[in-house]
């Protein structure tokens, strides 16, 4: 049984990631943002039901897919547009654009366009706050494709071979970039969730557009791992309604059809939540964080440009 104050809170992280990534996606045809966007639209249950359980102290990861994970885990809102328009005060100081975001203050410790290359890290991480004698997570997000990837089996070893605290987080969104699993995985391998059965890590399968399943599987599994009882994986089952890159929806592609969208838009995780809150409150949330979104693009926009010599483009004289 969920409280009203937990799905208000949910609701907002959600749509905090919702409203902001629209934003991007009508700003972006401007052609101002010049850095590659993979949008999370559609998958936003998912990170947030995750961090939801996480303190600062703990740290978060993520993918190329990056805004979802960096919003959830508290990363600043106008940091993030001012990177995305290579600007001074974005969260990467403009390097990075939309595949490096950061924020170590609130324990979000970055992006990579490399698939599955921030796993690792987590581990590292994991294992640091062990060595540390704190009590702190380390959760990773990837889709996917990053299990095909060998350093996924090998941080999974490691992960378990030290009972690290650190949580597998696998946003099975059905594609890698344009392709399905079945064509790349035997049918045997299709449950993620089981790639850390032979380490003896749990898994578990869940609804990733249902944020109260998400935080409450979520939820045992940090506990697990603060308690020192090892790593776990979770495999969320969900879907990106934006291409692979970009604004659009890749249907002109045809790798996926209309139809399949659709369906996907219907259990949107968002609208699937706004039906259990009170409508007012409902609206009082959409409208404070409809204004925080326009703020923060305004700000980003509007953020100066990087030093030439910080960013490497003119040699230093100091």
């Amino acid at each position: 049984m969920s409280l009203p104050g937990l799905e208000e809170d949910l609701y907002r992280r959600m749509l905090v990631l919702r409203l902001a990534e629209e934003k991007v996606a009508a700003l972006y045809p401007q052609q101002e943002m010049r850095s590659p966007v993979h949008l999370y639209i559609g998958q936003e249950a998912v990170a947030v039901g995750v961090c939801a359980n996480l303190k600062p102290s703990d740290y978060a990861l993520g993918s190329h897919r990056s805004h979802g994970a960096y919003l959830a885990q508290g990363g600043s809102l106008k940091a993030m547009f001012a990177e995305l328009y290579g600007r001074r005060d974005g969260c990467a100081s403009g390097r990075g654009g939309s595949m490096h975001m950061v924020d170590e203050s609130v324990g979000f410790l970055g992006t990579s366009a490399l698939v599955g290359g921030t796993i690792p890290m987590a581990v590292g991480a994991a294992w640091s706050a062990r060595l540390r004698s704190t009590d702190s997570v380390a959760a990773c997000f990837f889709g996917d494709a990053a299990v095909e990837e060998g350093v996924f089996t090998e941080s999974l070893n490691l992960a378990a071979l030290h009972r690290l605290p650190v949580l597998f987080v696998c946003e099975n969104n059905l594609y890698a970039t344009n392709t399905p699993l079945a064509p790349r995985q035997p049918p045997e391998a299709s449950e993620i969730r089981r790639r850390g059965e032979p380490f003896g890590i749990p898994g578990v399968r869940l609804d990733g557009n249902d944020v109260l399943t998400m935080h409450a599987a979520a939820g045992k599994a940090v506990e697990r791992a603060r308690s020192g009882e090892g790593p776990t994986l979770l495999e969320c089952m969900t879907y990106r309604w934006k291409g692979h890159v970009g604004p659009d929806s890749d249907i002109h592609l045809g790798y996926r059809t209309q139809q399949e969208l659709d369906q996907w838009q219907a259990r949107c995780p968002i609208a699937a939540l706004e039906k259990r809150l009170d409508a007012d409150a409902a609206k009082r949330i959409r409208t404070q964080v409809t204004k925080d979104v326009e703020e923060a693009a305004a700000y980003g926009k509007a953020s100066g440009v990087p030093n030439p010599v910080e960013i490497g483009l003119e040699p230093s004289h100091a």
